[in-house]
């Protein structure tokens, strides 16, 4: 399948420089599109739900992804009433909380549900089959919901792109489940780097959301996992593959660090705009300096 996919993306690539995609367009990268994630955990300020509905309003983000520690249960009530009187959408949440599930039945708010799939040593065929039968219960109680479903990577088998799409086709041709589809992270797909617009030309048919990482090459192995958008080589490649694809749906940029979530967002902002101006064809301009991180100092030859 790897092999196929390869294949796939070498065509894919003969093809979209002869034929760029039909409405390719850069504004899926626009503020309104964008969905903030890993923003609650991962805070050096550690805000509460009034003072992070404020911080998305300040950067006019509109959509937001919530992930959560069992310290954050209480306050889950007052996230959705911070981000409604703020007009900001609860366009995801990660993992399965009965409360959860029964306040979004009280506000009627039809999130996206983000689970992983889980591991075990069977062989592939038996493996996607049992995948799909314990996602059954939850795949069933979002459909009354009316939720989507998104299985998420996060590495190991159930991160492999070829096997999320086996487990969602799956759900949908033998149990009618189209609101079952994937949501995939460039955080946890160096590993696809080399094959990622097959990957994501095979992905698309079920993707949900799409998040964003400054990426370079093996970057999970040199200290460089997550990066703000910009400060990797590959980051501007890969924009215009995801723009070239013709995907359109929603686009996440993360924060994922301990630094403070407002400084993190407002450098993949800022280089999400120095990105897009380029694949619009007007000149980079100064490359953005980031508040939230910087390179690793180079070691010094003993």
């Amino acid at each position: 399948m790897k092999t196929n996919l390869r294949l796939l993306g070498l065509l894919y690539m003969l093809v979209a420089a002869h034929y760029p995609a039909a409405g390719a367009e850069s504004n899926i990268f626009r503020r309104a599109n964008l969905v903030a994630w890993c923003i609650v955990p991962f805070d050096a300020q550690q805000r509460g739900p009034e003072a992070r509905a404020a911080m998305l309003e300040r950067l006019g983000l509109k959509r937001f992804a919530y992930d959560w520690r069992p310290v954050h249960v209480p306050t889950f009530e007052a996230e959705i009433l911070a981000m409604k009187k703020r007009g900001i959408e609860f366009t995801a949440f990660w993992g399965q909380h009965e409360q959860a599930f029964q306040l979004f039945e009280k506000y009627n708010l039809k999130p996206q549900i983000w689970v992983m799939l889980s591991e075990t040593n069977l062989a592939q065929t038996a493996h996607v089959q049992l995948a799909v039968e314990r996602l059954l219960p939850l795949v069933e109680r979002m459909r009354k919901l009316g939720c989507q479903v998104g299985l998420y990577n996060h590495g190991g088998w159930g991160g492999e792109p070829e096997n999320m799409i086996a487990v969602a086709q799956q759900l949908r041709t033998q149990h009618g489940a189209t609101h079952v589809g994937i949501v995939y992270n460039l955080h946890h797909g160096h590993g696809h780097l080399d094959r990622f617009p097959a990957a994501l030309a095979a992905m698309k048919p079920y993707l949900l959301c799409l998040n964003l990482n400054g990426m370079t090459k093996d970057g999970d192995k040199r200290g460089r996992k997550i990066l703000p958008l910009g400060q990797g080589d590959l980051d501007l490649q890969l924009l215009k593959t995801i723009r070239d694809n013709g995907y359109s749906g929603p686009i996440g940029i993360l924060n994922h660090t301990e630094a403070d979530t407002e400084a993190r967002l407002k450098d993949n902002l800022e280089g999400l705009d120095w990105l897009v101006a380029q694949l619009d064809g007007q000149p980079a301009g100064p490359k953005p300096q980031p508040r939230s991180w910087q390179p690793p100092t180079p070691q010094q030859p003993k």
